[in-house]
Parts: structure tokens; C-alpha cells; sequence
């Protein structure tokens, strides 16, 4: 004890003599110590979630390219379809307006793929009605007086299967007692000696397999007589108005043992037939016994037969009642609760699709009506009536001023354009400038150059501006699809694994005050969110159509953010005086708070 005063004073002596050093050491054990805490308790490695809702919007797909003006003295018109013309309606010289039918090639093939994909989205129409009406009075009371007649019924059966039983039973007794006559008993042999022991005997000389026979015939009397005492004496215990469960007991108790019995009764037959065609067959005469028994065996095996043949309808027919009884009782219960969700989803995807097959029936339908995207005066007609004509076959030349954009398009993007989408325009030496237009014409030729497939599109200018020169630089955004009031969420929320694509959902839904308070620097949870397929539409590279698998409101997982990269984001920030700021190594002072120490200065 004195040695440890000792030291403390001396230690103390010390500290008072070198002030400066031991602030120094003080504030280094202090600012490890925080450091090794904070450490501990930090939550920067942990995996993050920046979690969203699904909304409701429009969404606009688009592509955009980049091309130069064109101002044409003559443009080649040429359908995107091939067939007969029926109809020119243009003559050399003529002078047309902007979307002026010049001819019409034999729209019969397309007509009836509109008038099929109208009849199409008219059943989808109707079959999602169907499923979203709430079922009538009179529906709900077809389906409960349904299940109260099934119910009725297998009441009925269960009765009728007791009576079946019961029948059984008087017969049983006497097929058994009968069994065991000739079987057990000595007419045939005298009375030292089994009738199955001496049919087997006398012509065991004649044929080794009499033992089998006779050993099959025991066998099985055997297990027929003490089955038939364990299920007659479970009979005999029932009320005479058992309930179903002991009914459905002592239905599968008696049939299992009139099927023993058959066995036995046809065991004994083999064996008394074989003694009588092995003794006939070797010049020797049966008895007579061996006659009267057989047709014994045959009226016990036929009694047998027609029981088992009865309980097993019953046994059949109790379960497919039961099952009757079952799929009412569902279908009363579904019709009640309405339309499953996921039901009407399907139905409203099949609605969806329908409508894209008829627009797409209708889009094809007018390619068969080919017009002038500009207007321009008709120069030349080459072709007439009831010739054919393929696509990018010349209809008619037209000599035109008109302005438009002349672009060279990959084949991924030139997929997604049709004739008639809407362009909005851009120029690079006029930054101010903003026009809009339409794709006019679409090459149905690509072009080959160093394995890159590229179609020519043209999109015509909606107004014309002195300031655009030909030979311009022109950025052009295509609108492709236009999707209305549909489900999106921002496309880093979707996931793709083997082609089919998911979002993450944490079930249940994390506190919307939680969320809230995380940020854009998302949330920890102690529970992995769970992955839900979902079916994707068009994009805007922002934000992404959902056709199914989320309803409007509910929370999806819009990006993950790895331990590592939170725990980069939390370690180079700026140092200083908040209590929260990032490590720093370097610098006058002491860092406040969460700051490092550096010495020296």
C-alpha cells in the first residue's frame, strides 16, 4: 500500500512539473477511448435502403437522335406495306397538302385484324366487368341453396352407406361360417383330417404346387376369420344412428374385410378345382364333396363380390361429396369476399394488351392509306390501279420545300418508331430554338456499314423558321409510346434475375416517420426486405411503368446502398466544430465533437 502512495505522489509530482505533456496524454487516452466507442456503435457499414411509393403518372417514352436539315427539291412517296393498289388519287402536277391520301393499297387482310382485336378487347372488357360486378341476391342464393343440397345429399349417402353395411353383415356370417366348413372341416378326408389337408394330399403325387394351394387357401381364411371378428364386433358396438365419422370408420373396416373374405373364398375354390382337374387329369374321380363345394364357394364369392362392389361406390361416392361440399363452401365464401385482386389484375392486363393488339391493328390498318408528309406539288405517278406494289416501291415523286430532319437510326431504336410520332427539335447553332415535328418517312430497307444495321427516318418540321439552314445539326427526341394515370416508380428500383424482373418491399411496411427521418441517406432495418415480381411497361430512363405485381401507394425499395459506400460517404466529410462531422487529420486545433485530435503546432 505504501509502494502504490508512493508512486501515485510521485506521479502526481510529475504531472504538476510537466503540465503541458500531461493535458497532452490526457486528451489522447480520452479521444481513443471516444474513438473505440464510437467505432463500436457505428452504424456507417451497415447496408442502407432509400425506400419510395409507387405513384400514378404519365409516363413518355422516347428516343433521341441526331441528324441534319434537309430542305428537298423531290421526295419518293412509298408505302410501309405491301400489296395491290386499289386507288391513286393523285395526278402529275397536282398540288397536295401535308397528309393528302395518295393512294390506297387492298386494306382487306388488315381490316379484319382490326375488326379481331376490336372483337378481342371487347371480351377482355367484358370479362373484367364480369369479375369486378358484386354478385346479385340472386347468385349468392343459387350457390348457398347449391351447398345446402349437397350437404342434404351427403347426408342421405351417409345413411345409405350404414344400410350397405348393415346388409353386409347378413351375409357375411354366413360366407365366413361356410369358409370355415370347407376349409376346417373333415367331409371329404373323414374326421381325422381337414378337407384343404386332403385335397392337398391326394394329389400332391401328381403336382408338387398342391402345398401352395392348400397353404394359400389357410392363409387367407385365417386372415379373413379374424378380421371379420374385430369388424363385427366394432358393428355390433354402434347405435343404430351413428355419425358420420363412425360411419366412414366401420364403411372402410368392412369393405377392407369383404375384400379378405372374397380372397378366401377364391383361394378355397383354387385349391378344391386344382384337386378335381389334377385327379381327372391322371385317370381318377373326385368325390362328389369337391363338386358341392366349389358351387358353395362360387355363391360366397359372388355374395362377396357385389358387397364389395357396393361399399366401394359408397366409399367413392362419400368422397366425392365431400369434395362437392368443399368447392361450394369455396365458392360461396370467394363470391361473397368479391373478385381476388390478383384476378382483376390479370383481367386488367388482358384488357391492356388488347388494346395495345388494336392499336397496333389499326397502325397497320392505315400504312395501307399512303400519304404525302408534305405538302409539294405531285411530279410524277409511275404505277396505276390493280398493280402491285411492295414496300418502298415509288408511288408517286413529290417536289416540296418543306424542311425536315434527316436521320440515320440504329435498328434497336428504329423498332420503336412509327409513322406519325411526335419529334420535339433542337439545334445546336441555335440554342434558343425549340420546334416540334412528326416522323414522316421510315425506311423499310436498313443499311449495312461495318456489321451496324441503320434505317433513314425523316421527321418533318410542324412549322417552318427562316433561321434553320439546310445542312443544320438537328438533336431530335421521339416520343415512342404515351402512357396515362399508370403505375411508376423510379427505374433503379427494378431488379432483373433470369429475365423476369422484381422490386424490394419490406413486410410489413417500415414507419413512414422512420423513412422520413432517413433521408436520402436511407434506412437501416434489421429485416431484408423481400423480393416481389413485377411486370414492367415503357420507360422514360427515370421512371418506369408498373402493369402488375404493385398497387398505388405502396412502398417499394428504390435503391440499396452497400455498407462500404455509407461507410466512405460518413468517413470523408468536413471535420470541425459540429458534433457530427467526419474524422479530419489534419488542420489547427482540436476538431470539436466527432473530430480527431492532431498535435503538434
Amino acid at each position: 500500500m505504501k509502494k502504490i502512495l508512493n508512486r501515485f505522489a510521485s506521479v502526481k509530482k510529475y504531472a504538476v512539473a510537466h503540465k503541458f505533456i500531461s493535458v497532452i496524454a490526457v486528451v489522447i487516452v480520452l479521444g481513443g477511448g471516444w474513438y473505440v466507442y464510437a467505432k463500436a456503435t457505428s452504424t456507417s457499414g451497415q447496408v442502407r435502403y432509400a425506400v419510395g411509393t409507387v405513384a400514378q403518372n404519365t409516363i413518355i417514352s422516347s428516343v433521341s437522335e441526331s441528324g441534319q436539315v434537309t430542305a428537298s427539291r423531290t421526295l419518293n412517296i412509298t408505302p410501309q406495306v405491301s400489296g395491290q393498289i386499289l386507288h391513286i388519287y393523285v395526278t402529275p402536277g397536282e398540288q397536295v397538302k401535308a397528309g393528302a391520301t395518295i393512294a390506297m393499297l387492298d386494306p382487306t387482310t388488315a381490316e379484319e385484324a382490326v375488326t379481331s382485336a376490336k372483337e378481342n378487347l371487347q371480351s377482355a372488357q367484358i370479362a373484367l366487368a364480369k369479375l369486378q360486378e358484386p354478385a346479385t341476391t340472386l347468385t349468392l342464393t343459387e350457390q348457398q341453396d347449391a351447398l345446402t343440397q349437397a350437404q342434404s345429399n351427403l347426408t342421405t349417402l351417409y345413411q345409405s352407406s350404414f344400410s350397405d353395411v348393415t346388409n353386409t353383415f347378413l351375409d357375411l356370417p354366413t360366407i365366413i361360417s361356410g369358409l370355415q366348413d370347407v376349409d376346417l372341416g373333415s367331409e371329404a378326408g373323414g374326421a381325422s383330417q381337414w378337407n384343404i389337408d386332403y385335397y392337398s394330399s391326394q394329389v400332391s403325387k401328381y403336382n408338387s404346387s398342391a402345398q401352395s394351394y392348400r397353404d394359400a387357401a389357410y392363409n387367407d381364411y385365417e386372415t379373413a376369420r379374424t378380421s371379420y371378428d374385430q369388424t363385427f364386433s366394432d358393428f355390433k358396438s354402434l347405435s343404430s344412428t351413428p355419425d358420420q365419422a363412425t360411419i366412414t370408420k366401420i364403411l372402410s373396416e368392412t369393405y377392407a374385410t369383404t375384400g379378405l373374405v372374397a380372397t378366401a373364398a377364391k383361394s378355397a375354390n383354387d385349391l378344391i378345382q386344382f384337386y378335381s382337374d389334377q385327379l381327372t387329369q391322371n385317370g381318377a374321380t373326385p368325390k362328389s364333396t369337391a363338386a358341392t363345394q366349389i358351387t358353395n364357394l362360387n355363391s360366397y364369392l359372388s355374395k362377396a363380390q357385389s358387397h364389395l362392389s357396393t361399399l366401394l361406390s359408397d366409399v367413392n361416392n362419400l368422397q366425392g361429396d365431400q369434395q362437392s361440399i368443399t368447392e361450394k363452401e369455396q365458392t360461396l365464401a370467394q363470391t361473397k369476399a368479391g373478385a381476388d385482386t390478383l384476378d382483376i389484375q390479370s383481367d386488367q392486363l388482358n384488357v391492356t394488351k388488347a388494346e395495345d393488339a388494336l392499336s397496333q391493328a389499326e397502325q397497320t390498318l392505315s400504312e395501307y392509306y399512303v400519304t404525302a408528309p408534305f405538302a409539294g406539288t405531285i411530279a410524277s405517278v409511275p404505277l396505276n390501279e390493280y398493280d402491285q406494289a411492295g414496300s418502298g416501291t415509288t408511288l408517286a415523286t413529290l417536289i416540296t420545300s418543306q424542311q425536315y430532319a434527316d436521320l440515320s437510326i440504329n435498328e434497336v431504336d428504329a423498332a420503336k418508331i412509327q409513322l406519325g410520332d411526335k419529334a420535339t427539335i433542337t439545334f445546336d447553332a441555335i440554342p434558343s430554338l425549340t420546334l416540334t415535328g412528326t416522323v414522316a418517312q421510315l425506311s423499310p430497307s436498313g443499311t449495312v456499314s461495318q456489321g451496324v444495321v441503320t434505317y433513314d427516318v425523316k421527321v418533318a418540321f410542324d412549322t417552318q423558321n427562316p433561321q434553320v439552314k439546310s445542312g443544320m445539326s438537328v438533336n431530335v427526341n421521339i416520343e415512342t409510346a404515351v402512357h396515362q394515370d399508370v403505375l411508376t416508380i423510379p427505374s433503379s428500383a427494378i431488379k432483373t434475375a433470369g429475365g423476369a424482373s422484381y422490386v424490394q418491399v419490406f413486410t410489413p411496411p417500415l414507419a413512414t416517420s422512420t423513412v422520413a427521418a432517413a433521408g436520402t441517406a436511407g434506412v437501416v432495418s434489421a429485416t431484408a426486405p423481400q423480393n416481389v415480381p413485377v411486370t414492367v411497361g415503357i420507360s422514360d430512363n427515370t421512371n418506369t411503368e408498373i402493369t402488375s405485381g404493385l398497387t398505388l401507394g405502396e412502398q417499394i425499395v428504390t435503391r440499396t446502398i452497400s455498407g462500404s459506400t455509407a461507410a466512405t460517404t460518413a468517413t470523408t466529410g468536413t471535420g470541425g466544430a459540429g458534433a457530427t462531422g467526419a474524422a479530419r487529420t489534419t488542420g489547427g486545433g482540436f476538431g470539436g465533437g466527432g473530430g480527431a485530435i492532431r498535435i503538434g503546432g
